[in-house]
């Protein structure tokens, strides 16, 4: 038998085959509401979340692809914005959001070390207005940009898993007694 690839998943189609998929094979089909919630680069990183934690965190080899497309429908629903009522801006919701493809250019080029220090000091200015959700939008381009590459590679992959630990690691090591969430695209 052949070993199935980390970076993949049996899907069961409903035909009752299995076939071999990775998020970058699948293609996504939003409906009208959705599709007007979200870029596509959103939805590829909801996809790519929802298989990891049916590869990794339940480690599950095979899946339906009910299974996932209920998943990654339950994950895009709780993103949406409430349609009830007036429509309120980010700020009066409680949202801050940052441009980390702009953080990345003030820093300089290939210049990480900078980097980093200039996103401490931005995560630390959104948290003195009390936000109850923290965006930082622009992961891969301020990726790229950083790293000067032209594609996406390993070392990309290592950044962008480094800029998102780096995050989380500075949340946590600020002192608040309010519950508020990260949002990393």
């Amino acid at each position: 038998m052949i070993a199935l690839a980390s970076d993949y998943l049996l899907f069961k189609l409903p035909n009752g085959m299995t076939v071999p998929f990775s998020t970058k094979d699948i293609t996504f089909e939003v409906d009208g509401d959705t599709a007007a919630s979200f870029d596509s680069d959103f939805i590829r990183h909801a996809a790519d979340a929802v298989f990891h934690f049916f590869r990794y965190e339940l480690q599950r080899d095979v899946i339906s692809v009910a299974e996932f497309a209920e998943a990654l429908e339950k994950v895009l629903g709780g993103f949406k914005s409430p349609a009830a009522g007036g429509k309120k801006t980010a700020v009066q919701e409680g949202v801050l959001e940052s441009d980390l493809a702009r953080l990345a250019e003030e820093s300089g080029k290939d210049s990480e070390l900078f980097f980093f220090s200039i996103l401490r000091a931005e995560l630390r200015r959104q948290l003195k207005q009390a936000p109850r959700l923290l965006r930082f939008r622009g992961l891969r381009g301020c990726v790229k940009r950083l790293t000067g590459a032209r594609r996406w590679n390993g070392r990309c992959r290592k950044l962008h898993e480094q800029i998102v630990d780096y995050l989380r690691e500075c949340l946590n090591a600020e002192p608040s007694d309010e519950k508020r969430a990260l949002v990393v695209e």
